[in-house]
């Protein structure tokens, strides 16, 4: 096991000044779906050359200090034999991965899921750590519905997060603890903030139980958003003050950064929500990013599987462009001086 300079060094890096995380460990269903999008065919090859393409952007290590990536793509190599973590180490990125293997329907519960993977995981992430991985995430998804979430539901997601937290620390690998509220649904903002709140509460009631470090592990949340149908949609401001009262109520000042997840936000105004809330600049953690979508989907149709460096620029032009909002300086000037950058 690494010792826990190493693991905080880990999380300082990951969430350094005006950096954050891209999130490129898509399940090879849901990159399929992306590449089906724009007319793509999704076979090894063409993901292989799509993340290289990402991972070989010029100077995105000025923006991007870790990419979180999944079983696939730690495995493969670039185009001169050079292995996809050590792409990412010479751009001076900390490469991470995805260990949990998907959700399945939590029995006896309609319409919840829990995340599986916990068996076989400590044997996996001692291979992950030889292929170069130095920190883990563990998603597990939450739904808003009529009687939902229960609270058999959030605590069985709450106890897998934490034992896979524990045991990623015990590898000498920093965890990303993701729990996700989902945006599906015509749910309101407050919904949303209550129950984020709730998962919160139980998630780091857990953590403190199973004596997981804070200061050598990172959240990764949904921001507090009304769900996608709802027809009355948050201000900006309104998000961001919601989000940092939740978080606030919750997360200890030990956590040493909160990475938000976009959640299926157009990529613009995930930018502007992060901006927002570091723009407010009164929480003990720093307040970074870990998208996907958000900082891909324009990289994914300029790159259109042969395009590199159209794809590269426009991965840059989002990565400066949340950069910016780390310090809560983005704005639509920032964004139009970026795109004609790129």
């Amino acid at each position: 096991m690494m010792d826990s300079v190493d693991l905080e060094g880990t999380v300082k890096a990951l969430v350094g000044p005006g950096k954050g995380i891209l999130a490129a460990d898509e399940s090879t269903p849901t990159i399929t779906k992306r590449f089906q999008a724009v007319g793509l065919v999704s076979n090894e090859e063409n993901r292989r050359a799509y993340r290289e393409m990402l991972f070989t952007s010029p100077g995105l290590g000025d923006y991007i200090s870790g990419v979180i990536l999944f079983d696939e793509t730690i495995r493969q190599k670039a185009s001169d034999g050079t292995s996809l973590p050590e792409v990412l180490r010479r751009q001076g990125i900390i490469p991470g991965i995805k260990v949990d293997k998907g959700t399945k329907p939590l029995a006896r519960f309609p319409g919840e899921k829990i995340t599986e993977g916990l068996d076989g995981l400590r044997e996996r992430l001692e291979e992950y750590v030889r292929l170069g991985a130095r920190f883990t995430k563990w998603r597990a998804v939450i739904q808003i519905g009529d009687d939902l979430p229960t609270h058999v539901g959030l605590a069985a997601n709450a106890h897998a997060l934490v034992r896979f937290a524990a045991t990623s620390q015990e590898a000498g690998l920093v965890p990303i603890v993701e729990p996700e509220v989902l945006m599906d649904g015509d749910h309101k903002r407050e919904r949303c903030e209550e129950v984020t709140e709730a998962m919160l509460r139980m998630v780091f009631q857990e953590l403190a139980g199973h004596r997981v470090v804070l200061e050598q592990m990172l959240l990764k949340v949904n921001m507090v958003l009304p769900g996608e149908d709802n027809p009355k949609q948050a201000s900006v401001h309104e998000v961001a003050e919601s989000t940092l009262r939740c978080l606030r109520e919750t997360v200890p000042p030990a956590v040493p950064g909160v990475v938000f997840l976009s959640g299926g936000q157009e990529d613009v105004l995930a930018t502007k929500h992060l901006n927002a809330l570091n723009q407010i600049n009164n929480a003990p953690w720093q307040l970074s990013f870990s998208y996907g979508r958000a900082l891909q989907a324009p990289a994914l149709k300029a790159w259109h599987g042969e395009h590199v460096h159209a794809g590269q620029h426009q991965l840059l032009h989002r990565a400066r462009c949340n950069s910016a909002a780390r310090y809560g300086l983005y704005s639509g000037e920032v964004e139009d001086e970026e795109r004609m950058a790129a």
